[in-house]
């Protein structure tokens, strides 16, 4: 069995964030987290990266899938991880206490991105469908 260490800054230690769970199309069977009307209609990978990024939190993405997602199409693939706490067991942000916190902000700003609000806010989701996949990470299997 693989060790998990128990320092709060290691890698492995960082909470995951799946699209899915801020995502106001899914249902909560389908793995949504938070109330439909907090959520955000598709989002991506990047995006919660860029979001959380700018916010000064330290992240990463994984080329994993969520386990409940049928659809396997590259901009469904992705989790971001978030570190919650230091190596002291303090927070790294005071915004985000918790998991919950960060999925409420992100859900929350994603929509405030340039990227969504050129658009134009119509139904056209071709436009975003290639970019998740566009990260020199994702290509590994």
């Amino acid at each position: 069995m693989a060790h998990l260490s128990k320092n709060p800054a290691d890698k492995e230690r960082f909470i995951c964030i799946y699209p899915a769970f801020i995502n106001s199309k899914k249902t909560l069977a389908e793995g949504r987290r938070i109330p439909t009307e907090k959520a955000v209609e598709n989002p991506t990978c990047a995006e919660i990266r860029d979001v959380l990024t700018a916010a000064g939190m330290n992240v990463y993405v994984e080329n994993k899938m969520y386990p409940r997602e049928w659809n396997r199409d590259v901009q469904f693939r992705g989790r971001v991880r978030v570190q919650l706490k230091q190596d002291d067991g303090t927070l790294y942000n005071d915004k985000f206490p918790s998991r919950k916190d960060v999925m409420f902000y992100v859900a929350e700003t994603i929509p405030k991105l340039k990227s969504r609000t050129q658009k134009g806010g119509g139904g056209d989701t071709s436009s975003q469908q290639g970019e998740g996949g566009k990260k020199g990470k994702k290509k590994k299997k």
